[in-house]
């Protein structure tokens, strides 16, 4: 993807259940919710954790932008910051 990261995700459960994600990532958003100080499978990966925690993973869209996790929790980028400890 040009001018940003286009990842696929794959959640298992203990069961053995699982779903899976297309997350784009653009490089301005990466940037600005980085600083660009770790990297980008970082980002969703803590992103995933974010979501996991307050929703099951069969509720997590399974195409998206990582911005679109502000629409919903507004929360989001601040808390997204802090994990990162940026």
């Amino acid at each position: 993807m040009e001018g940003g990261w286009l990842f696929r995700v794959k959640i298992v459960d203990l069961d053995g259940s699982s779903s899976e994600h297309q997350v784009t990532l653009e490089e301005e958003d990466y940037r600005r919710l980085t600083a660009g100080k770790t990297d980008p499978e970082r980002l969703i990966e803590e992103s995933f954790k974010f979501l996991l925690e307050r929703e099951p993973k069969e509720a997590i869209l399974n195409r998206f932008d990582l911005t679109v996790i502000s629409h919903y929790f507004p929360e989001y980028e601040e808390e997204i910051k802090n994990r990162l400890r940026l």
